[in-house]
């Protein structure tokens, strides 16, 4: 009898996908037989790269058409209906891609279809763009086919391909974005697909996914093909009655008399029976009735276990008995022969340690002994040293020797390998302090360096941008939420940058707003400044920029960073400088710009992209890169947040800040080359760090790093101090109250 399967389902619930994810998932098991025998169940998976809300409308149209349209097509069989039914879903995308901002390469779309129908033990997979599907059998991870991986929809002359195959007891199919597998690895896949249930599977590794910080797209549905029991039931035995005692007697007896008393005995026993059955039909009719009282059980049906069941059930029962014999002999063969070696081997950790201990000061006697210096003389061989004597101590350390005997050696051997790798110890110096207020904290995101000099900081909590006097520690209120200029009400503040004579705010409806200093107070008014196509900007807008064109008039371009136009759009100003023209794309293609945290325009455009530096020219970014200090000996691979320079283009230093390391690195802005990097003198982390900028050298004077944290204004001269100097003078720090406190120069 051939085996009968059943799909066991793995998806993820709505209420835990991620909060941005796109994706949209169908699964159809149809309940009517004919309909499951002709079309079987479909599983269905539609992803996009773009993260929106009209992505996933996309996604969610794409799916509903491939649902319809392959239960309505009667037409041919499994393989051509899905193929027109991913047609049909690609043509409607197409129709509404300028709606829907489905913006690709001109063939290519962001969404991606991963698609399954299992009837009986028959198997069809099909996969477009941005969606995997891979088949485990027998603990093999394999990819089907798919010629169509670097093609998404919408797209143009689609040919979709469809694979068919038989699917076995205890295979796996397992349809998912490749955004997930990125994040995790195939091997995370087959392991979790392998070992769990479908449904603990997929929320395995969807709950990884979200521990990686992984975002966007994250679909997912896994398939285990299982064996379904056989079933009997037995017949019910009927009770066989015999058959009447009487029956063959003559009608008569022969002797006189014995009939009349025959009759008599008859009657007395008729009469007896009858009583005793009237009596015991009213027992038994009540004994049947408590009986009906009491709970009933179905007749349990005969199961007749698989043989790959009673197969797996030996197979562990041995291997439990052997694992038994083998720890219960380990166990005594260590009880035997390892009666004092826990004293021997401590012994021994701590002969090793303390050999490592003496490699390492001995490594360090070479670099720094009584009138040597190999780090300033022969920097290849302090760095050789210093490395060998930093691994030592950590054999040192994992042998069990104490700390206060390994760390002042530690201290010695990275202040060596941090001069080698150019590490700057410098100074904090706290600015202004802001104070939480009527019960208001404050939450700066952002700092420019204004037009005056000063620095402007914008506050998310009060929803307005001021400007910060160094002199008299105060705050003044340049514009917020609910100023009225130009006949227009202000949104809240988002982003913020410096063109010119100009600071530039653009609010959360996408109005731009331009406030130019009128004396040295910090007065002025904001007006409205009209941006050509500002209104389609959408709410993804990441990060802007200016380029001065001319310093004698002030006028200068502006750069806006567009996630839904894929593109870094460039805006050149009007002859009067009153407005901005329509936008150009300033890419040479268009190309995913949702990494893009911070951006910095000198002439070319340097951009900080998924936490690497990256620089644009004429709208390509090849031909530069930032190296790295090559300290990871001591640190992680470096990840930037922010980017900055004072210097004109091609010119000078480029600035970035690791916040996985809490420091800011200097880079050659020519030609990428490290050059050295920054951390606070005092031993604590350079964290919390929100916006910066750099305030150019002045003569013998160094350069300024200016940064804020989340209430707080800093500044570090970028020059190497003494240790002993890491902590500020007392009252080098102003504390002053937050903006909307009475002693403020304006009210939020």
């Amino acid at each position: 009898m051939a085996v009968r399967l059943h799909m066991k389902l793995g998806v993820i619930a709505e209420p835990d996908r991620v909060s941005d994810s796109p994706d949209t998932i169908v699964v159809v098991e149809p309940s009517v037989g004919s309909v499951a025998r002709s079309k079987g169940n479909l599983y269905l998976i539609v992803t996009s790269t773009i993260a929106s809300q009209r992505a996933q409308e996309a996604t969610q149209l794409a799916a509903e058409t491939i649902r319809s349209e392959f239960y309505y097509d009667e037409s041919a069989g499994i393989r051509v209906c899905l193929q027109k039914a991913l047609g049909a879903a690609n043509k409607r995308l197409n129709h509404q891609r300028d709606r829907l901002g489905l913006h690709g390469d001109g063939l290519n779309g962001p969404v991606g279809i991963g698609v399954a129908v299992v009837r009986g033990n028959e198997l069809y997979v099909g996969t477009i763009g941005p969606a995997e599907a891979y088949l485990i059998r027998q603990a093999r991870l394999s990819t089907l086919p798919d010629p169509n991986r670097e093609r998404g929809l919408p797209a143009r002359d689609l040919s979709a391909e469809v694979w068919r195959g038989e699917v076995n007891v205890g295979d796996s199919l397992v349809l998912i974005s490749p955004n997930v597998v990125t994040r995790l690895g195939p091997e995370e896949l087959k392991d979790a697909a392998v070992t769990l249930h479908p449904q603990s599977a997929v929320e395995h590794l969807h709950g990884r996914f979200v521990a990686a910080g992984g975002s966007g797209s994250d679909g997912a549905i896994a398939l285990e093909a299982t064996e379904v029991a056989a079933t009997e039931r037995q017949r019910t035995l009927v009770p066989v009655r015999a058959a009447e005692p009487l029956a063959g007697s003559p009608d008569r007896s022969p002797i006189p008399l014995a009939d009349p008393v025959v009759d008599g005995v008859v009657a007395v026993q008729g009469g007896a029976r009858q009583a005793r059955h009237v009596a015991g039909n009213g027992l038994g009719r009540a004994v049947v009735a408590l009986q009906e009282l009491l709970p009933r059980r179905r007749p349990a049906y005969r199961r007749v276990t698989p043989l790959s069941a009673r197969r797996e059930s030996q197979r562990r029962g041995a291997v439990a008995i052997l694992a038994f014999i083998v720890v219960v002999g380990g166990l005594g063969l260590a009880v035997f022969m390892l009666g004092g070696a826990g004293r021997r081997e401590s012994v021994t950790n701590v002969t090793t340690g303390q050999r490592a201990l003496d490699a390492a000061r001995a490594d360090l006697a070479q670099v720094f002994g009584p009138g040597v210096d190999l780090v300033a003389n022969d920097a290849g061989r302090a760095r050789s040293l210093l490395t060998d004597a930093y691994r030592e101590l950590d054999r040192a350390t994992g042998a069990g020797i104490a700390a206060a005997a390994v760390d002042p050696v530690r201290r010695d051997v990275v202040a060596g390998l941090d001069r080698l790798y150019g590490v700057v110890p410098i100074v904090d110096q706290v600015l202004v302090q802001l104070e939480p207020t009527a019960g208001v904290a404050v939450d700066l995101r952002t700092a420019v360096r204004g037009p005056d000099g000063m620095p402007y900081v914008l506050d998310h909590a009060t929803k307005a941008v001021y400007r910060i006097d160094l002199k008299t520690k105060k705050p003044t209120l340049v514009i917020k939420a609910g100023t009225k200029a130009s006949g227009l009400v202000a949104a809240a503040p988002k982003l913020l940058s410096v063109g010119g004579p100009d600071l530039l705010v653009i609010d959360e409806k996408n109005v731009v707003w331009r406030w130019r200093p009128v004396d040295s107070k910090g007065r002025g008014t904001p007006a409205r400044v009209r941006v050509s196509g500002a209104t389609s900007w959408g709410d993804d807008i990441v990060a802007i920029g200016t380029f001065l064109k001319d310093r004698n008039s002030g006028q200068y371009n502006l750069y806006v960073v567009d996630p839904s136009a894929r593109q870094i759009l460039s805006y050149a100003v009007a002859a009067d400088g009153s407005s901005f023209t329509a936008p150009n794309n300033w890419l040479d293609t268009a190309r995913d710009v949702d990494g893009m945290t911070a951006m910095y325009v000198d002439g070319d455009i340097f951009v900080v992209d998924g936490g690497a530096l990256a620089r644009y020219v004429s709208g390509s970014s090849e031909g530069w890169s930032a190296r790295a200090p090559g300290d990871e000996l001591l640190r992680k691979a470096p990840h930037y947040s922010l980017v900055a320079s004072p210097a004109e283009r091609r010119t000078g230093t480029l600035y970035a800040y690791d916040d996985v390391n809490a420091r800011v690195i200097a880079f050659d802005k020519s030609n990428g080359n490290y050059r050295e990097q920054y951390r606070l003198a005092s031993g604590s982390a350079l964290r919390e760090v929100r916006g910066m900028y750099v305030i150019p050298a002045v003569g013998a004077a160094p350069a300024t790093l200016v940064w804020v944290t989340s209430n707080e204004v800093h500044q570090a001269a970028l020059a190497a101090v003494p240790t002993s100097s890491a902590s500020p003078s007392p009252g080098s720090s102003g504390s002053v109250a937050p903006p909307g406190s009475p002693a403020a120069s304006a009210s939020p």
